[in-house]
């Protein structure tokens, strides 16, 4: 069993380190395999690139799980909405079109998203036993800002957009949720062994929708994975101290805190769940003193309780290799 999978299954303390995109742009072997491959939802359906770029990182560094190299709008693409990655702006999606979404059925979806799994299967088989392979999903609430257009900014969602299609809204939801349970099997019937749930625009929720929005979404997707026996981490970012009423609905095996969440208040509110992460992607871009004096305050802080090395978001593009090199090394040696 794997050291993440001691920890989030049997809360065993040990050591244990992954970081979210740990796979990709800063990484000077996935800009070779960028250049070549435009198109980036063809390049998360070409399954050896997939699953080379799966295991950069593990080459380079000492980590102790991989995640596999895909995106959370696999889903929305699957479901024959037009995703297009458009350099500087990110993900532009298609018009939603609420007929041809309720249409859709599960052959297809499958179909459409075989390589991904074949890609899981060619990881697995490189892959050390004693590491895992980590599989991921977008939450239902942040697929739906995306496929409905909502996001305004960072910062702001058009609910508008969203309340004014309640009727739909719920059905998406509910639709969202059928696929994304197929989307979670499939991937651990191809070789993942644990799940993270990534609510990455939760944050933009006001307290009294997070309920209906965010936290029975998850819970939902949370106990679908306990029947299929998989540890589930869940990443609800930019919640704040709605962090206490998430953990204590949804009970994840794991919940991944974003870098505004002090640990110490982590320790003290949530409960009976694994922590995750919390070391601000941003401190890498600093001196390797710095970011070590910041990466030890989490170590301090969990020392002595079940926890995972990670981030509070994603690796950054303008990270140095050689700083991450730096970083687990203090983290083995601590």
């Amino acid at each position: 069993m794997s050291n993440i999978k001691k920890i989030l299954i049997n809360k065993k303390i040990c050591k244990s380190v992954w970081f979210m995109r740990q796979a990709g742009r800063y990484l000077p072997e996935f800009e070779e395999i960028r250049k070549k491959n435009q198109d980036f939802i063809q390049l998360c359906l070409n399954s050896d690139l997939s699953s080379q770029i799966t295991l950069q990182p593990l080459k380079r560094f000492d980590l102790d799980s991989a995640i596999i190299f895909s995106d959370i709008l696999m889903v929305p693409y699957a479901l024959g909405q037009k995703v297009e990655f458009v350099k500087d702006q990110g993900p532009i999606l298609e018009d939603f079109n609420f007929k041809k979404f309720v249409n859709n059925d599960k052959n297809t979806f499958t179909q459409k998203l075989y390589p991904v799994y074949k890609a899981i299967e060619i990881t697995r088989k490189k892959l050390e036993s004693e590491k895992s392979l980590i599989s991921f999903v977008g939450a239902p609430w942040t697929l739906l800002v995306y496929m409905l257009g909502a996001k305004v900014n960072k910062k702001e969602v058009d609910l508008k957009k969203i309340r004014k299609k309640d009727f739909e809204v719920k059905l998406i939801l509910d639709k969202l949720h059928e696929y994304l349970c197929l989307h979670i099997e499939n991937q651990i019937n191809a070789g993942a062994d644990v799940v993270q749930v990534f609510d990455s625009w939760a944050g933009l929720l006001s307290p009294k929708d997070l309920p209906n929005y965010c936290y029975i979404p998850n819970l939902k997707i949370v106990e679908f994975c306990k029947t299929m026996k998989i540890p589930t981490i869940c990443f609800p970012r930019g919640i704040k101290e709605k962090y206490k009423e998430f953990n204590d609905v949804v009970k994840p095996d794991g919940l991944n805190i974003d870098y505004n969440i002090d640990p110490l208040w982590a320790i003290k509110n949530l409960k009976n769940t694994v922590i995750q992460g919390g070391l601000d992607p941003k401190n890498l871009l600093l001196g390797e003193q710095k970011m070590i004096y910041e990466a030890k305050k989490y170590l301090d802080a969990f020392n002595g309780l079940p926890y995972i090395f990670n981030l509070g978001h994603g690796m950054l593009p303008q990270t140095d290799p050689d700083q991450v090199k730096k970083l687990l090394k203090f983290f083995r040696e601590y």
